[in-house]
């Protein structure tokens, strides 16, 4: 009886070491860390923390290709959000088409043959609601890099 719990003990002690209650760190193209929920979306720079808002965010596809609207907030002034932006965003080979900061602050970027517009609402002094929607661009424009 005691060679039979010594025998489980011995199981228990080796799954549990097999298992680690650490999540995989997700890396986006440029090597910062990505909240698991932003995975399917490397190849834009998110603010640590957001929280995906998962009723109006529609999305297809994943990766460099996905297309739609992201919806998320983040516990940040529109400001520093904006200012986030207009420095990460070169960071990743996207390129300045326009931007506007107001109330609800519009930035539209490309990149390759893709075009993202980003929208920064202020919710109050330390929230805000991004919106970032991404969508082809065969158009032909193209951006010196």
């Amino acid at each position: 009886m005691i060679k039979n719990n010594l025998l489980a003990l011995t199981l228990v002690l080796i799954l549990s070491a097999c298992s680690s209650s650490e999540r995989p760190i997700l890396k986006g193209v440029d090597g910062s860390e990505l909240p698991p929920a932003f995975a399917s979306f490397p190849d834009i720079p998110f603010p640590e923390p957001s929280y995906i808002d998962m009723d109006e965010t529609r999305t297809l596809g994943s990766g460099n290709n996905w297309n739609g609207s992201l919806v998320f907030s983040t516990p940040y002034s529109s400001n520093r959000i904006y200012d986030f932006y207009v420095s990460e965003m070169p960071k990743l080979n996207w390129s300045e088409v326009a931007i506007v900061r107001a109330k609800i602050s519009h930035m539209t970027y490309l990149r390759d043959r893709r075009a993202v517009q980003i929208l920064i609402e202020r919710l109050d002094d330390d929230e805000s609601l991004v919106t970032i929607t991404a969508i082809p661009n065969d158009t032909g424009v193209r951006l010196k890099q």
